[in-house]
């Protein structure tokens, strides 16, 4: 896994500008994602935030085995893009 460093060194390089502007060009895609979240938040080719309500359900304890009720409640959720999967999943 690359750090944040890394990814700032090849973004800059890539693009072809200062890795201070790299840096400032991915602070302010985590903000908008962040921002932007609640209403769904799209990187294209990659995938994107959605929010999803989970239902109330019950569960374990782990550790005594006894049934506990989990209250429902709001999760962000990241789905990668299709285009994305395959290529990561690809066989072979």
């Amino acid at each position: 896994m690359k750090t944040k460093h890394e990814i700032v060194a090849e973004l800059a390089e890539t693009v072809g500008v200062e890795k201070k502007q790299a840096a400032e060009m991915l602070e302010v895609l985590a903000k908008m994602a962040v921002r932007e979240a609640a209403d769904g938040f799209v990187i294209p080719g990659l995938g994107k935030l959605v929010k999803v309500e989970r239902k109330a359900r019950t569960g374990r304890n782990p550790a005594t085995g006894a049934a506990i009720q989990i209250p429902a409640k709001t999760v962000l959720k990241f789905k990668i893009a299709k285009a994305a999967k395959d290529a990561i999943l690809a066989p072979g």
